[in-house]
């Protein structure tokens, strides 16, 4: 579709350090007719900082699906806005996806402001093999959508990336060592850019033993290396298959483990874990 219109900046903001905002950043917050922020207050004290006097509307997740339609129909009557979230770049674990996907439909003009992001500051400290990665993001709380994820990461082969409130650190990095991943090299990332700022490495169980003991603070990236396939036999499978049924675990929960340990086909994992 012809763009149309005024153009929807969508800007990156700092993650912690206040040094991060760019300069481009700030000329575009001052020529836009309003700012769409997740949460107004927040994004007020950054702008009084850099001294932007723009009007602020509170776009976030409880407003995106009734606010969006009028802010589409400000930007095709010419007005140019910018998007941002509380910390970093939008879309990302943040609102604003609904917005750009509807602008793009309307034929806007859709200009990136890039800047500070804790997914790609977390992957590029690392130290892992980050030329192929997955960002899972936050994973669901419980229940099958979350059984799932954590059994798509103990087999991913590459670098898996993902956002964790950091009471729950210690808990997902126990569960990915039930699925599978217990030796995968892993790094949490904490307060990065801050003071306070951390990056630890381990095995998943090792960092998961800290964790539950030493609990995290702050905002947290953990990062999880993708498994290294290698050959098995059959005979092995059923070795650790009788270990991981002599700990009780169900059938479903030794087929993941198969796979994500051994790389083995899900159809050879599932029939050894039902033998």
């Amino acid at each position: 579709m012809t763009e149309t219109g005024g153009t929807l900046y969508v800007v990156s903001t700092p993650i912690g350090n206040m040094g991060d905002f760019s300069f481009r950043a700030v000329e575009t917050l001052r020529l836009v007719a309003a700012v769409l922020a997740e949460d107004t207050r927040h994004t007020r004290h950054l702008l009084d900082r850099y001294a932007i006097d723009v009007p602020l509307i509170a776009y976030h997740e409880h407003n995106e699906a009734k606010t969006t339609p009028r802010i589409v129909e400000r930007l095709l009557a010419g007005e140019s806005l910018a998007l941002v979230s509380d910390a970093g770049t939008p879309l990302l674990s943040d609102p604003g996806a609904r917005l750009v996907h509807a602008a793009a439909e309307a034929g806007i003009r859709i200009s990136p402001i890039p800047g500070a992001s804790a997914l790609l500051a977390a992957l590029v400290a690392s130290g892992l093999d980050v030329g192929r990665f997955t960002f899972f993001g936050f994973l669901a709380r419980k229940g099958a959508e979350r059984r799932s994820a954590l059994e798509e990461i103990a087999a991913a082969v590459h670098v898996v990336v993902l956002y964790e409130a950091a009471n729950r650190v210690a808990d997902t990095l126990v569960e990915l060592a039930q699925a599978g991943a217990a030796e995968r090299a892993t790094v949490v990332a904490r307060e990065l850019t801050k003071q306070y700022e951390e990056l630890r490495r381990g095995t998943v169980a090792e960092l998961a033993a800290y964790y539950g003991q030493t609990p995290p603070r702050g905002e947290v990236v953990i990062l999880i290396a993708g498994r290294t396939p290698r050959a098995t036999s059959e005979d092995e499978l059923r070795a650790r298959a009788n270990a991981l049924r002599a700990e009780g675990r169900s059938a479903r929960d030794v087929a993941a483990v198969l796979a994500a340990e051994f790389g083995a086909p899900r159809n050879l994992a599932y029939r050894v874990a039902h033998e």
